[in-house]
């Protein structure tokens, strides 16, 4: 069950493991965020663990990820881009980007994949660290108390729904 795998590993990691769970995102972490995000807002709605910390941790994990991002465009730009100029969710961000400019920021967190490469797409094409931060942390925090607050009332049917499936 997924509760179960978290719970251990916050049992071993603490409520870092939120942290990690989305700063790392862009690395390969095999967890979605959805998942991720809905499963500490149960586990904070029973009251196993503290909400607000779990919600700074994820939040904190998210904010890191994608300002990670935004400086390896901006600092490899040539090199990121020429290594993956024909990767699919490369691509895909950077037509969002162009089609959509500042709403991109805001849209691409909602996309999970996008949300980590974006950042990097947005940092090579020269965007200013300042509106980057202003829009896209805006978003995040948008993105972060959408889903903790989904997960934290309507968590009780999806936790029982997986369970029927043993997830």
């Amino acid at each position: 069950m997924i509760s179960n795998t978290i719970l251990e590993l916050l049992h071993q990691y603490g409520y870092l493991i939120f942290y990690f769970a989305f700063s790392l995102g862009p690395f390969g972490i095999p967890i979605p965020n959805e998942i991720t995000i809905i499963s500490g807002a149960i586990l904070s709605h029973t009251g196993v663990i503290n909400s607000w910390i779990t919600y700074f941790c994820i939040l904190s994990g998210l904010l890191t990820a994608i300002t990670f991002a935004y400086f390896a465009g901006k600092m490899f730009g040539p090199k990121i881009k020429h290594r993956f100029q024909h990767h699919k969710h490369f691509v895909k961000a950077e037509r969002i980007l162009n089609q959509y400019g500042n709403w991109a920021m805001c849209i691409g967190l909602f996309i999970p994949l996008v949300r980590y490469v974006l950042p990097v797409v947005i940092g090579l094409s020269g965007v200013h660290y300042r509106k980057f931060a202003l829009i896209s942390y805006s978003s995040a925090l948008l993105w972060t108390i959408t889903y903790f607050t989904a997960g934290t009332y309507f968590g009780g049917p999806i936790l029982s729904t997986l369970q029927l499936f043993h997830f």
